[in-house]
């Protein structure tokens, strides 16, 4: 992507820490979590749900509380967050775009698995998976911070994220496969770098569009079937497109992304 931009404020992270530490993207817990709290808003409340309530089914105190910490830094769970707001809307509208939905949303506000990415979209279908490549990628990201064990922790947790995304096929031995993107997917990749402020055809050569394996015309086909679902408005006149999303974003949210890159 160029150049990198990840607004805070329109719920990007940047840095060099991130969840995947000590977590995965937590496929299996957001998938519940989503689908027991509909009238959840505000980061309080999930809170409230996941630790007073144990909706989520953790065994102690102490894991329903790192749980809900953990959901919060990947997911935000604040509809006042775009990044979240979207997520929520779009999930309930297609089951087999979740997975995506929440390893996009993952990349945006993890750095640590954002850094992995080239170690898995490089990667040929059916080629194997080399944890290596990814520890090194890992390296050049976040220097001597991460200690020798950290850093192989960070590894096997995003090569979990992959495979939970459907980027990578296999227990032992991870090969890569190709994801099949939906148009709930395109929307919401097409989204993040709207909020980064790119426009017209840059929107297709996003990381966010590589990490849905799908051409530009692919991509094209399925964000105007999103179109006419009524998740974003797009045009397309010969190599010019116009994407906006009006009814998803405020006009302050929109404002903010007019300050990215050019």
């Amino acid at each position: 992507m160029r150049p990198q931009s990840f607004p805070e404020e329109l719920g990007f992270k940047a840095g060099e820490s991130g969840t995947h530490t000590s977590r995965t993207i937590m496929l299996e817990e957001l998938t519940a979590l989503l689908a027991s709290t509909e009238g959840a808003t505000r980061r309080d409340e999930f809170t409230q749900l996941i630790v007073g309530e144990n909706i989520l089914g953790k065994s102690t105190a102490s894991t329903r509380r790192i749980t809900a910490q953990r959901l919060g830094e990947l997911y935000a769970l604040d509809t006042s967050v775009p990044l979240f707001r979207a997520l929520q809307r779009f999930w309930a509208l297609d089951r087999d775009a979740q997975p995506a939905l929440a390893l996009l949303c993952s990349l945006a506000r993890d750095p640590l698995l954002r850094a992995t990415a080239p170690a898995v979209l490089g990667l040929r279908e059916g080629q194997s998976f080399d944890r290596d490549a990814m520890a090194t990628a890992l390296r050049a990201h976040a220097g001597t911070r991460l200690n020798p064990g950290i850093l192989d922790k960070v590894a096997r947790n995003a090569a979990s994220s992959w495979t939970q995304s459907g980027h990578l096929c296999g227990r032992t031995l991870k090969r890569r496969q190709r994801m099949r993107a939906t148009p709930v997917a395109v929307a919401f990749a097409l989204l993040l770098g709207y909020l980064q402020g790119l426009r017209g055809t840059a929107l297709w050569r996003t990381s966010w569009c590589e990490a849905l394996d799908s051409s530009p015309e692919s991509l094209s086909a399925l964000a105007s079937r999103a179109a006419h679902a009524g998740l974003l408005r797009f045009r397309q006149s010969g190599e010019i497109i116009e994407i906006s999303f009006p009814e998803l974003l405020t006009k302050q949210e929109t404002a903010l992304t007019a300050h990215g890159p050019d």
